[in-house]
């Protein structure tokens, strides 16, 4: 009985996951659909741009021939529903001053995974010249995430001063709060890739994420190492 409950898990995680990466896509489709109806022609525009955008994480995975674990895809659309979608179509940022903060500090975290990933997928690879530290690895994903962080910053402000839009709300302030919890969310995912690379258990959910990830694409994983200096 127990046996066959662990065979089946894995298929029913990823038939909830399908089940859910739909049911956000035909909610996007249906407030684009709402909203041409009601007149609303730029946010009606806008939502169908973050629906195609909720298609990226499949079409990059399919692209460089990588099985992605369905977590990375699910958070990945939920961000995107998060902060453009409520975010902006529906105006959570001025109607709840806490979402920025806790978008600013999930997009940290999300680039602190992503950039995690990319250089763990590099050094994994014997086709790729890379044999870097457990220490470079962690340090190039909080990197990653504080760059991509300052970024769109930068593009906040182009769209202020070129558009006339408020995107920085309350200006250099906004600016500062973004990049300190996006900080904080990039450290908490370096720290946890630290403890991955450095250890032969699986204590936290990105340890277990990137498992999955392994043991998914083995021919990518050649050489994968727990254990770095």
């Amino acid at each position: 009985m127990s046996e066959s409950k662990t065979d089946t898990s894995p298929q029913d995680t990823s038939q909830w996951h399908y089940r859910f990466r739909i049911g956000l896509k035909l909610m996007l489709g249906t407030g684009a659909f709402l909203l041409l109806l009601s007149g609303q022609y730029q946010a009606a525009a806008e939502t169908t741009i973050i629906l195609y955008l909720t298609l990226m994480p499949m079409r990059v995975s399919a692209h460089f021939s990588v099985k992605m674990p369905p977590e990375f895809d699910a958070l990945a659309i939920i961000f995107i529903c998060m902060s453009l979608f409520m975010g902006e179509v529906l105006d959570f940022y001025n109607r709840y001053w806490w979402w920025d903060v806790v978008l600013h500090t999930g997009s940290g975290f999300l680039l602190g995974i992503a950039g995690f990933v990319l250089v763990y997928v590099l050094n994994g690879n014997d086709n790729i010249q890379f044999d870097l530290s457990t220490g470079f690895i962690s340090l190039f994903a909080f990197m990653f995430a504080m760059g991509m962080g300052a970024i769109w910053e930068i593009f906040e402000f182009t769209m202020d001063s070129l558009f006339g839009m408020n995107m920085q709300k309350s200006g250099l302030v906004d600016t500062m709060w973004d990049l300190i919890v996006d900080f904080m969310g990039a450290l908490a995912v370096s720290i946890m890739g630290y403890s991955f690379l450095r250890t032969t258990e699986s204590d936290s959910f990105l340890e277990r994420w990137i498992d999955k990830l392994v043991a998914s694409n083995p021919a990518i994983f050649n050489k994968h190492k727990r254990h770095q200096e």
